[in-house]
């Protein structure tokens, strides 16, 4: 193709597989602009009012009027050819609108796509154009990286601009209506490049260009300039010679890639931290918390990952961290989106996005997200809305999901007196149940009442809030920021905010908004005196209830299951003082009946996934009885409380034993029937109830052991039902990270079989007494190896013995040692349809069933590579 040419017609040349809108827009802009007839453009050649135009716009790094001659000499010769569905772009090629580089792997493509619009000279909308990086083969075009993201192409016809070469050898977008540069990968000068250079796009999406003889030398990486995204493999840090900071910086809007008010970076007081700030400021509203060499201190998560490992790196020349997926099939990058926050997301078997991490979790945590004169409330819909006599500023930039712009006055404040009555022009409207008030108050120290501090902000022009709490008058000039509220108007730990208003905009409001305001001033005022009441009411009718309410707790509720007053678990857990343990969604305190049972009261949280548990408890294990199962003894389901009451375990649970210090050190013949009981238990789930039950959470924590060591397997808050007629269940809801199947993780609907592969993972841990986590790794050499790894290559060696807890001092017995062990490796195979059902594992340890050695999973050798194994 001729490159000065227009875009062959797509209808009958080569396919664009590139983003939907770019194949209509070039179709669009072929069949308006270009014809049978149609003559092509001439060459131009660089004049000089062109060459003033590029002097007069030049930023530091871009090419001088010289080389940019010199590379449409290059463009126009005749050696120049077109790089077209390559991963590589040589010296002396461009690519053009319909064009595109592709990774080796195909995973991902680079090209010049649309979105947006602007407006041209003569007021028709055309889109702007943009080159960037996308997931090649997912139906949701997301971008990746984007060069030009704050230079966007606006010309009518993509192909008038090209990706080529400069004659100093960096890459550069050019434009040939205007002759000037829109975009240059600006390397620098002090920095030699090849004659023999190429540009190409590596399989993990980063765009790098390099010595085509010597692939190690790069002089320049797009992940070394991220944009919103940060692939795995791509960098956040600095480099320590040329102080480029590699950081990632949030889109204007959802359709706008422009460099938007949010950064993520290595923390620029040079604390061993990540840190999401407000660009070009000081101010940072989340934080990782320090690394301590294997995670972040806020992100304890991190911790145990088998499936993602975070590296910090250290050296001369650069200091950043990077996080890389252990299996590459799998996709997922970290986004820091156009609101502030930083997410992880997976792609599913679906092909659909999944939020695997979020920080900071409420996004009213985020800087002033909301913009100035509103109010944000993280459990609310919408999350942002204007405060009363405020609209939004720009409607069009809401829609899109930014609304840093905010809200604007409806009428400008009076902000004065009536002369002839000294009456006040201006008026307060209370914002009720403030959890947050706005940034930079100035407290009055001098002021001593209520009405002394609304005086002090009407005398002051710029006053716009006031607020009077606890004796303390602060008043807040300006804009407000990050004022956040709480659900309803009735929380009595809550601010008010008092908001002045023009007396014009309140009188719009009519005699009907005159009286709302005058009640929201009465129940602001008199809602803690009213709570206060309430509260001593309640107390006393309580009280009258206990007297004529005997304080037994044989009260069913069918099936033998209790359902308990909360005013009987307070008194059976001495008012909830001896805590057992905790987690998640709640907190476990031990508790006596009056019949001297024993019991353990799990407290969740009334709303959300605590909710969410306590119906999946009670509706599943509430329905069956096993030996090998925890009892549940009953619940308390009481306003807003949920708990739920199982039979006490003098023996804890097994990690106790496994891993901690204080616990037991179980022998061999304890820890053999300890995993045939789990597996039994797991059996009686799987394949004796009238539904299947998948636990979804089979680790040492969830197994609790009786007076005997019996062992119980527990905490069935992620349970499933699976309806007999039904072979698999979708749930976005996960498990712990180690213990998860391989199919889990991807996304798909998921079957009984995931737990077969959380149990290989836990009787790993029994056999060995260490933990199935990264952390736990040991080295080899110049390696390290990751224990599941180590187990699976030392089964197919048949060396069992090494894989023993050395606590043990080898006091074993090797058949069951070996039975424990294959099986152990056969339930973490991959496929799902190589584990065995724990039907089958139970008869396997009863010595019933013969098992071969199983294959190392591919999984857990991609997790390190296989030059790491053992």
């Amino acid at each position: 193709m001729d490159d000065g040419s227009v875009i062959p017609d797509m209808s009958v040349g080569p396919s664009i597989t590139g983003p939907p809108d770019l194949r209509v827009y070039v179709r669009q802009t072929v069949a308006t602009t270009s014809g049978p007839d149609t003559p092509r453009p001439a060459p131009r050649s660089l004049g000089a009012s062109s060459r003033r135009e590029l002097e007069e716009d030049e930023l530091p790094g871009e090419m001088s009027p010289s080389l940019v001659a010199s590379t449409f000499a290059n463009l126009y010769s005749s050696s120049a050819c077109t790089a077209v569905n390559s991963s590589t772009l040589m010296m002396g090629q461009a690519l053009a609108g319909g064009e595109k580089l592709i990774s080796s792997n195909g995973k991902f493509e680079l090209g010049f796509f649309p979105t947006g619009s602007s407006k041209s000279s003569s007021n028709s909308t055309l889109p702007n154009w943009y080159l960037g990086i996308w997931f090649n083969k997912l139906p949701k075009f997301t971008p990746v990286w984007v060069a030009n993201r704050d230079k966007p192409i606006t010309e009518p016809a993509l192909n008038l601009s090209k990706l080529t070469f400069a004659a100093d050898g960096n890459l550069v977008i050019i434009n040939y209506v205007t002759m000037s540069q829109i975009w240059s990968t600006q390397i620098s000068s002090r920095t030699k490049t090849s004659s023999n250079t190429a540009a190409v796009l590596l399989d993990n999406g980063n765009l790098v260009i390099q010595d085509v003889s010597n692939a190690t030398r790069k002089f320049w990486q797009s992940f070394d300039h991220p944009t919103d995204v940060i692939l795995p493999g791509g960098k956040i840090g600095h480099n320590k010679l040329t102080g480029v900071k590699y950081r990632a910086v949030s889109k204007k809007n959802s359709v706008d890639p422009a460099s938007g008010s949010y950064c993520m970076e290595h923390d620029p007081s040079g604390s061993k931290q990540i840190v999401d700030k407000l660009c070009n400021s000081s101010i940072v509203y989340f934080s990782t918390g320090k690394w301590n060499g294997q995670y972040f201190a806020s992100v304890p998560e991190m911790s145990g990952n088998a499936f993602a490992s975070v590296k910090f790196i250290n050296n001369h020349e650069e200091e950043y961290w990077t996080v890389n997926t252990f299996n590459e099939t799998v996709t997922a990058f970290i986004i820091l989106d156009s609101n502030g926050l930083t997410k992880m997301l997976w792609v599913n078997d679906l092909q659909d996005f999944e939020t695997l991490y979020i920080q900071p979790k409420n996004p009213c945590d985020v800087f002033a997200v909301c913009g100035p004169f509103t109010v944000c409330n993280d459990n609310a819909l919408p999350l942002c809305s204007c405060m009363e006599g405020f609209s939004v500023k720009s409607p069009q930039d809401w829609n899109l999901d930014a609304k840093r712009g905010g809200c604007m006055r409806n009428t400008q404040l009076e902000c004065s007196r009536n002369k002839s009555t000294k009456e006040l022009t201006d008026h307060f409207f209370p914002i009720s149940s403030v959890s947050r008030l706005p940034d930079n108050g100035h407290a009055m120290e001098a002021v001593a009442s209520a009405q002394e501090c609304t005086e002090v902000c009407l005398s002051n022009c710029s006053c716009t809030a006031y607020s009077y709490s606890k004796g303390v008058c602060s008043i807040w000039q300006g804009e407000l920021f990050n004022v956040k509220q709480h659900n309803g108007t009735t929380e009595t730990n809550g601010e008010i905010l008092y908001l002045r208003l023009s007396a014009e905009e309140v009188q719009s409001w009519g005699n009907s908004g005159r009286r709302q305001m005058i009640i929201r001033v009465v129940v602001s005022v008199s809602v803690p005196a009213l709570v206060l009441l309430v509260l001593v009411l309640s107390a006393i009718i309580q009280r009258k209830k206990r007297k004529l309410c005997s304080h037994s707790n044989n009260i069913k509720d069918g099936g033998g299951v209790l359902a308990f007053r909360y005013f009987d678990l307070q008194l059976a857990t001495k008012n909830f003082s001896e805590k057992l343990g905790g987690g998640g969604f709640g907190n476990v305190f031990k508790g006596i009946l009056s019949d001297s049972t024993g019991i353990a009261v799990k407290t969740l949280n009334g709303s959300g996934q605590g909710e969410k548990q306590f119906r999946a408890e009670v509706s599943t294990i509430g329905m069956i009885q096993h030996v090998n199962l925890i009892k549940l003894i009953g619940f308390c389901s009481e306003g807003d409380r949920r708990m739920i009451v199982y039979e006490y375990m003098q023996n804890r649970s097994l990690d106790v034993h496994l891993f901690g210090s204080n616990g037991t050190i179980l022998d061999w013949g304890t820890r053999y029937q300890v995993a045939i009981g789990i597996a039994k238990g797991l059996s009686y789930l799987h394949e004796s109830c009238r539904e299947c039950i998948i636990h979804c959470d089979v680790k040492p924590e969830n197994i609790l052991l009786d007076t005997s060591f019996v062992p119980k397997v527990a905490d069935f808050g992620m349970a499933k039902l699976l309806g007999r007629d039904f072979s698999r269940v979708l749930t976005t809801m996960r498990g712990t990270i180690g213990y998860l199947a391989p199919e889990w993780i991807s996304g798909v609907a998921i079957t009984q079989k995931v737990d077969v592969y959380s149990y290989g993972m836990l009787l790993l841990e029994i056999v060995s007494g260490r933990r199935n986590r990264l952390e736990e790794c040991t080295s080899n050499g110049d390696h390290v190896v990751y224990f599941p790894l180590q187990a699976a290559c030392r089964v197919q060696e048949g060396d069992f013995g090494s894989l023993v807890d050395h606590q043990l001092l080898g006091e074993v017995n090797i058949e069951e040692v070996e039975r424990a062990c294959k099986v152990a490796c056969w339930c973490i195979q991959d496929n799902e349809f190589d584990r065995p059902t724990m039907a089958n594992v139970v008869h396997v340890l009863e010595g019933l069933v013969e098992l071969g050695k199983p294959p190392v999973p591919r999984l857990l050798q991609t997790i390190l590579g296989s030059s790491n194994t053992p």
